[in-house]
């Protein structure tokens, strides 16, 4: 049976599986703890690498979350034992400078890029399930990670996925004499919107975490316009690109704007009032819910109104399993087994539900609305809905390049302090990335399609 968690527990259960896009710091004291597990892990595997009976699972998460990733793998395990051939998956740390990959590994945005610079190291999931006799997931959220053909075929599976929609207080609205039931669609309406919510007294109409995920990432997405070149080069600097980022500009000088910092720092700011309206991932409404005095209204991220053949859809992110080259048959049945078990709609209802992630399949969509409160099936539906239609030419994050991000973020901060134009921070931006990827081959290669 599912496990399902109050609204509040929900917030915490926010980690699993990665959190969607914050790591959290192993203490002094439990990653001592975790040496000696290290060294078990050792003793036990083959010379063929892999332990007699267990299949094990490398991730980078802290000792908190992976606890809370050791109790779906246990379901699993229990689950799984009455089979045959069954092998127990089994959590290890993440080993640093690894040539080959565990059976299974999970990548998370800080590490994605290193998963995708060496995909030949990787067995497709979708080869996997299909030799194992198990159906392809249809209508999965996996396009940024697909076969070598280019196809929505998963490479791997995403398990904690999200994209970005805009969250508002209806009750803030109402009181600036706005319509709670017809949030902004566009910019242009935003602008509208955040000078009657400053006439009314509220002194953050707008405020966005994740700066380089939502508004370089995803609103190139939904303007066509290419981060890259086909050959791997950056150009996230085009008119679009500026134009977006010299009205957000504007906006912060006006305050209708607020920049509280590179993560998801704006989503307190919100939770508490203070910002009438916040573009954020959509697994943040698990921690939205229960903010006092909150009404909350979800809508599809804003587009600007003068796109050549509309808006386009968002991109979607999070942690993802992938599964290693070269073990052997009895590995990969087990492994398929366990895949099938994360794509059951019950183990989708729990991921779905509790950490307010995207269900991967058609049923499990069905399944999990069928268990939401009215608020949680808006958002959900809002998610869904922003990430159908048509897609950017070259849907590449610069978010999940570490280096990138940290550049791209750095020159929007000079934008919102009026240190620079948006037109120099994007070129300066594009032009240090660029660099960067000219002395990191192997990052070059991991935003190449």
């Amino acid at each position: 049976m599912p496990i399902f968690f109050s609204r509040r527990a929900r917030s915490a259960f926010f980690v699993l599986l990665l959190c969607g896009f914050c790591a959290a710091e192993l203490p002094a004291e439990a990653a001592q703890a975790k040496k000696p597990a290290r060294k078990e892990t050792k003793a036990a595997v083959a010379p063929g690498g892999e332990a007699a009976n267990e299949i094990e699972f490398a991730h980078a998460l802290s000792s908190a979350n992976a606890m809370r990733l050791a109790a779906l793998v246990e379901r699993f395990n229990q689950q799984n034992s009455s089979a045959p051939d069954a092998m127990r998956i089994r959590l290890i740390q993440e080993a640093p400078g690894r040539k080959k990959p565990e059976p299974l590994n999970l990548a998370t945005p800080g590490t994605i890029a290193s998963f995708l610079a060496n995909k030949t190291a990787f067995k497709p999931v979708h080869q996997l399930l299909r030799e194992e006799g198990f159906a392809l997931p249809s209508g999965g959220l996996s396009a940024n990670l697909t076969s070598e053909s280019g196809r929505a075929l998963p490479m791997a599976l995403p398990l904690a996925f999200s994209t970005p929609v805009l969250f508002y207080n209806k009750r803030l609205f109402r009181q600036a004499g706005l319509d709670a039931d017809a949030p902004p669609a566009t910019w242009q309406e935003m602008q509208r919107v955040s000078d009657a919510l400053m006439d009314r007294g509220v002194l953050c109409p707008y405020t966005s975490s994740w700066p380089v995920w939502v508004h370089i990432d995803n609103q190139s997405a939904i303007s066509g316009a290419p981060i890259a070149s086909a050959k791997g080069v950056f150009s996230f600097n085009g008119l679009f690109q500026v134009k977006h980022i010299a009205l957000l500009a504007s906006w912060h000088k006006a305050a209708y704007f607020q920049n509280f910092g590179r993560a998801n720092e704006a989503d307190s700011h919100f939770y508490s009032g203070e910002c009438a309206m916040i573009t954020t991932n959509a697994d943040a409404q698990t921690y939205f819910a229960d903010a006092p005095g909150m009404e909350l209204g979800a809508a599809p991220l804003p587009f600007h109104n003068d796109l050549p053949g509309g808006a386009r859809h968002t991109l979607a992110a999070g942690a993802s399993l992938w599964v290693g080259q070269g073990y052997k048959p009895k590995t990969y049945r087990n492994i398929a087994r366990f895949l099938a078990f994360l794509l059951a709609p019950d183990t989708q209802i729990e991921i779905s539900r509790t950490g307010g992630f995207l269900p991967l399949t058609p049923s499990a969509l069905d399944a999990v609305r069928g268990t939401l409160l009215k608020d949680e099936e808006q958002t959900l539906n809002t998610a869904i809905s922003s990430l159908k239609g048509r897609g950017a030419a070259l849907p590449l994050r610069v978010s999940l390049l570490d280096p990138i991000r940290i550049i791209a973020d750095e020159e929007l901060e000079q934008v919102w302090a009026g240190k620079k134009p948006a037109k120099a921070a994007l070129d300066t931006a594009v032009k240090r990335g660029n660099a960067v990827l000219s002395a990191k081959p192997a990052l070059r290669r991991a935003i190449m399609p």
